[in-house]
């Protein structure tokens, strides 16, 4: 993540671009839904973007044909919901793949797929389980970026092994050996994107609580906290 391009067979890029295609499509109509209804909250939308721009744009060497950077897409799922993030990460990542050579046009709906949609929805999922836990606010947000990250990676692995099934082992020998490279540089990534997201969370619940209260993010308490 992200997968180069033209490196996987053309079946396998144009499979994740049709399955990646409905979240996408889904994800534009919710936002143009959200922002109708709320213009007000266009700006943090725009945050969310250059946040995810930013970091996703951090690459590292990691697996022969992709890398590894953090993702950045939990402060979007958190805010706006995982279908949000899929046309924001669509963005993100064509502009990667045209402007910085990092990523890839065939590789497009693999890399959405993978960043765009299995990141966001691990977020919101575990942010809404932690809270479910009564866990505090600081270690849910941590949570959620983090492991959202890491889930995106171990997509990844499986999107490669699917692709380059080992000869011996066949696909669960390949998710293995793509998964324990990525895991080199992508966990200590997880835990600073992790901590990286609580920080700009908190600074936003300084500055715009009372937006982040009417969009059911944080409660009273947890603002005064």
């Amino acid at each position: 993540m992200h997968i180069m391009e033209g490196f996987l067979p053309v079946k396998h890029a144009i499979g994740w671009s049709v399955a990646s295609a409905p979240f996408v499509a889904y994800g534009l109509y919710s936002i143009n839904r959200r922002i109708k209804e709320n213009p007000e909250q266009r700006m943090l939308l725009g945050v969310a973007a250059a946040f995810t721009f930013v970091l996703s744009a951090l690459k590292m060497p990691s697996v022969t044909g992709s890398c590894s950077h953090p993702t950045g897409t939990g402060l979007g799922a958190i805010l706006f919901g995982p279908a949000a993030m899929a046309p924001i990460g669509m963005v993100v990542l064509l502009f990667q793949a045209i402007l910085l050579a990092h990523g890839g046009l065939t590789t497009l709906g693999a890399n959405i797929f993978s960043m765009a949609i299995v990141g966001p929805f691990a977020a919101t999922a575990i942010y809404r389980l932690a809270k479910a836990m009564k866990l505090s606010f600081g270690i849910s947000v941590f949570l959620a970026a983090s492991l959202a990250d890491l889930l995106t990676y171990v997509t990844t692995s499986a999107q490669l092994a699917l692709a380059f099934p080992d000869p011996a082992g066949g696909f669960a020998a390949s998710f293995a050996k793509f998964a324990a490279v990525f895991a080199v540089t992508q966990i200590p990534l997880a835990i600073s994107e992790g901590l990286l997201t609580v920080v700009v969370f908190n600074a936003l619940a300084r500055f715009n609580p009372q937006e982040l209260k009417e969009m059911n993010v944080v409660t009273v308490r947890e603002v005064q906290v």
